[in-house]
């Protein structure tokens, strides 16, 4: 007989993990995560999921949603319900859009692509990093709506050179990340080399023990290369491996609101400002000319000890009022937790790692398959709510425990 010592306290959450490598019997994205684990070498599953110095600010994005209550309204039809959003008045097939994120050539082959064409399959845009490594042009020509996110480089005249190219590839924002002009302390990443880029020999010993990564990634096709920051490098110095030390040098500390003014005046479109956390900030960048901002403490990678963006959502959205796009991220795991985004005032959310877990399980079949989770939660969200549209979601849900 089992000695009821032993068993957890009735109360205590249970998850027990799906431990196979099919991503369609994944339940949730932490079974994806899971999945991508097993595929990935540390060095490379260290970079998808570490934070900046003791990692307070990476578990306090995901204990701030924890804490948001969903208020539940009963007896209310909710047969059909409708989970598309007015996102710079073209409708979203979900409040999602896909997270600006580099070195996703590192994941999978041609990562970038992968995910940009499950957002195309999905309904939503796509934004694609300025460090990414497929050609922007080669992603906006899947059809996907394509923001191109840029960091803030000295070299000014290039900078202007990729955002024409963006223009010319028609892409429909530019997403201007403005919290890594100094780079956070990632104490993980640095453990893994014993010099830039050149990994221990327990790193070698263990990218050894992952045949599945090494023969999609390295044996086909070598080290991922940037493909649209050849004008910011010297020659030659295009792969991943060579180019991350020099880039880091290149990010430009002295940027200022003139300098989203100027970048306003040389970009037609859409333009966000990401990285902004407080309401006074949103406001500066709607006085710049923004048309959007994305609150966003980088997915707890810079500054350790910052707000979660889910705690200053309402705020930013009471300071720079209903017209202005608002967009949060940081620590998105759930369906659910876009539905509490929503409520807090945000018209999308954007989901980075949530849905690299699915790219670094199973590359195509498991980037589709993490979008298809959270769709298929935002979905039994409403139905459990008792709300029928997303767009009818506002802070009447939601509530501190």
């Amino acid at each position: 007989m089992m000695n009821p010592s032993n068993l957890p306290d009735a109360g205590a959450p249970r998850r027990r993990l799906y431990g196979g490598n099919d991503p369609a019997r994944a339940q949730g994205i932490a079974e994806l995560r899971a999945m991508a684990a097993r595929r990935l070498p540390n060095f490379c599953l260290e970079y998808l999921e570490g934070g900046a110095d003791d990692e307070l600010t990476l578990a306090r994005n995901r204990r701030a949603l924890d804490d948001i209550l969903l208020l539940p309204r009963t007896l209310v039809d909710v047969s059909q319900r409708a989970l598309s959003v007015p996102l710079f008045g073209t409708d979203s097939a979900l409040p999602a859009v896909i997270a600006p994120t580099g070195f996703n050539g590192l994941l999978t082959h041609a990562g970038d692509r992968v995910l940009a064409e499950a957002a195309l399959a999905a309904g939503i845009p796509f934004c694609q990093s300025m460090v990414s490594t497929v050609a922007l042009e080669e992603i906006a020509a899947t059809g996907v709506r394509h923001w191109m996110q840029i960091y803030p480089f000295k070299d000014r005249d290039n900078l202007a050179a990729i955002v024409r190219r963006a223009e010319q590839a028609g892409s429909e924002a530019i997403v201007l990340t403005t919290d890594a002009s100094v780079f956070g302390n990632r104490e993980w990443d640095r453990r893994n080399y014993r010099a830039p880029l050149k990994l221990t020999p327990r790193n070698l010993v263990d990218v050894a023990l992952h045949p599945r990564w090494v023969m999609d990634v390295l044996v086909p096709h070598g080290m991922p290369r940037f493909r649209n920051l050849g004008d910011f490098l010297p020659p030659g110095m295009d792969s991943a491996k060579n180019a991350a030390a020099f880039l880091a040098g290149q990010m430009d500390t002295s940027l200022t609101w003139d300098d989203v003014r100027r970048l306003r005046d040389l970009w037609p479109r859409k333009l966000l400002v990401k990285g902004v956390l407080l309401p006074e900030d949103a406001v500066r960048a709607q006085e710049a000319g923004a048309d959007g901002v994305v609150v966003s403490n980088h997915g707890g990678r810079q500054l350790d000890g910052a707000p979660a963006p889910i705690e200053t959502l309402a705020a930013v959205r009471a300071a720079v009022g209903a017209e202005m796009t608002v967009i949060v991220d940081s620590g998105f795991r759930r369906g659910s937790d876009f539905v509490k985004a929503r409520a807090l005032g945000a018209d999308a959310v954007m989901s980075g790692r949530a849905t690299l877990y699915g790219l670094a399980a199973a590359g195509a079949v498991g980037a589709a398959r993490a979008l298809e989770i959270l769709r298929s939660e935002m979905e039994r969200t409403l139905g459990l709510i008792g709300c029928a549209q997303m767009c009818a979601v506002d802070a009447r849900f939601v509530g501190r425990g």
